[in-house]
């Protein structure tokens, strides 16, 4: 239950961040709790750029890359909530 609880709670932080949801942020915590594999994703794919942005070295030439797919799967995993925010409004 607080693993839960602490799901919502950072869902709806980092969900509200970049992508500003017309949404209220109580929304938002209950779209993420339902779809928590997909906040989760949200969370440790931010978790890896920030690895990423801070490493030294470049993956072979592919830190870049890597970086900027994985901002681009956030943005959508975000839109896909914000989806799903808009459909529960119906």
């Amino acid at each position: 239950m607080l693993k839960r609880t602490f799901l919502a709670v950072s869902a709806a932080a980092l969900l509200s961040a970049p992508l500003a949801l017309p949404a209220s942020a109580e929304t938002v915590a209950q779209e993420a709790a339902e779809h928590p594999r997909i906040a989760k994703a949200i969370h440790e794919l931010e978790d890896a750029i920030k690895y990423m942005e801070a490493a030294p070295h470049d993956f072979g030439g592919h830190k870049a890359k890597a970086i900027a797919d994985s901002r681009a799967a956030v943005t959508q995993l975000r839109l896909a909530l914000k989806y799903r925010i808009k459909q529960e409004k119906k």
